[in-house]
């Protein structure tokens, strides 16, 4: 009666090698489950859609688009200080920018300071997260795009790692000295007061080179313009340079133009 029982239970369950066995199936099954399920074939039309964004590095030399950006750059090589006046597009930052990054490259500058004025355009951000520089970033992200194709993004970030590419707001300037080594560009000059134009006038030390660049039909404070007041008073001196752009030296698009002139109708309409 016993082994009859015996039998019986052996009937009604597995020995242990059937058990390990049924097991073992178990989890290869489970197994190939969880593997179909985490591999995900995209087969993406383009390549780079793995990777962030960033522009494609410019191998060759900077080259003028329009005889005014031809005259704007040598402007730059020559003068001192620089003054780029005109209405958006014509290429004045880019053309800064791009300078600035060549000279870094090969060795005749060791710093390049990219400056502007904290101001919004016509609405408020409010409070941003992070650091300093980081809360700047939002202001300055445009001559990044610049920098990046001229010098590559991986030399960008170590640079302003380094201090060898500063971007801060106009109001840290207080208190900087320009030497023969800087390359500084000041953007957005149209929202500087008369005092914070000033202040960063006085700056520019020996063979320093520095461009102000804006556009006085643009300005988003109110009272007195500093670019507009500056170009005023420096009108005339030896080692500044007044540059000014025209509608017709758009060259973001035809469209931009057409833009402009229906916001802005020229004088003679």
């Amino acid at each position: 009666m016993a082994k009859r029982s015996c039998s019986k239970r052996n009937a009604h369950y597995p020995s242990h090698s059937e058990d390990r066995k049924q097991k073992g199936h178990k989890k290869s099954s489970g197994k190939r489950r969880r593997e179909s399920a985490d591999i995900v074939e995209l087969n993406p039309l383009s390549p780079n859609l793995g990777t962030a964004y960033s522009p494609q590095r410019a191998n060759t030399p900077l080259e003028p688009r329009t005889p005014a950006q031809k005259r704007y750059i040598s402007a730059i090589k020559n003068h001192c200080l620089t003054f780029g006046l005109g209405p958006a597009g014509t290429g004045k930052s880019y053309c800064a920018g791009a300078l600035a990054a060549q000279a870094l490259e090969s060795g005749q500058i060791e710093q390049i300071i990219l400056t502007r004025p904290a101001v919004e355009a016509g609405e408020q951000l409010g409070f941003l997260p992070g650091a300093v520089d980081e809360k700047f970033s939002v202001y300055i992200d445009a001559f990044r795009d610049i920098l990046n194709e001229r010098l590559g993004a991986g030399t960008v970030e170590y640079c302003l790692r380094h201090g060898r590419i500063v971007a801060a707001p106009l109001a840290f300037m207080r208190g900087k000295t320009f030497n023969s080594k800087t390359f500084v560009v000041l953007d957005e000059a149209q929202n500087t007061s008369v005092a914070q134009m000033k202040m960063f006038l006085t700056r520019i030390g020996e063979d320093c080179r520095v461009v102000i660049n804006g556009d006085i039909a643009q300005s988003d404070i109110r009272g007195p313009n500093g670019l507009e007041d500056a170009v005023k008073r420096l009108s005339g001196v030896k080692s500044v340079c007044i540059h000014r752009f025209e509608r017709e030296d758009i060259v973001r698009s035809g469209l931009v133009r057409e833009i402009i002139d229906r916001y802005e109708p020229p004088a003679n309409a």
